[in-house]
């Protein structure tokens, strides 16, 4: 499946981080303020740069996505400073690359899928950190959207973007996981679910 997908003529048509934020309307300030603090671990740092020569990251978001304000930048400076490429395109503009990487059925955002030299897909992590997903599964989807949202930014602001980092760096790393880890929201490409 991946062989047809068109994971290189997205990310060409993509754009870097910097041009996403200046263009962003919905959420403008909470993007340049997420951005503006993003640190990322040296751990995190060290395990992305074990990546192969010639990975990219395509990313799939919106500017209205609040889970995307939350992860992109924090995405972004990870791959900024190992020099993994990124690109990121809105989430309709290549439908069956979305569709092919849904959450349960559903087109979540944002989505980052690793791509090899050849513009293969490696595996891909979204839209939110394995523990975040977990509750929200169990728990948030169920609460009222307002309760919900609260929840959800409360969580994001206490974990400051270590979560993504270090699930994401996983996804760059050869080793994908490692023993005692805890459960990440990386999922394998389309191709070898059908396998």
């Amino acid at each position: 499946m991946s062989a047809r997908m068109p994971y290189e003529e997205a990310f060409h048509a993509g754009i870097p981080f910097n041009e996403f934020l200046e263009a962003t309307v919905k959420n403008r300030s909470l993007w340049h303020g997420v951005a503006a603090r993003v640190t990322v671990s040296d751990e995190a740092i060290d395990r992305a740069r074990a990546t192969r020569e010639g990975t990219r990251l395509l990313v799939l978001a919106d500017d209205w996505c609040g889970d995307a304000v939350n992860t992109v930048p924090v995405v972004a400076a990870l791959a900024d400073t190992v020099g993994v490429e990124l690109r990121i395109v809105e989430r309709e503009a290549y439908p069956e690359i979305m569709d092919a990487h849904l959450t349960n059925g559903a087109r979540s955002i944002p989505v980052v899928i690793r791509l090899d030299g050849e513009g293969q897909c490696q595996g891909w992590w979204g839209p939110r950190p394995g523990e975040l997903q977990a509750w929200f599964e169990a728990e948030g989807r169920a609460l009222p959207t307002d309760e919900r949202y609260k929840r959800l930014r409360r969580w994001y602001a206490r974990d400051r973007g270590r979560s993504t980092a270090n699930e994401v760096a996983r996804l760059l790393s050869p080793e994908r996981q490692r023993s005692g880890e805890p459960e990440a929201s990386t999922h394998p490409c389309p191709d070898e679910q059908a396998a």
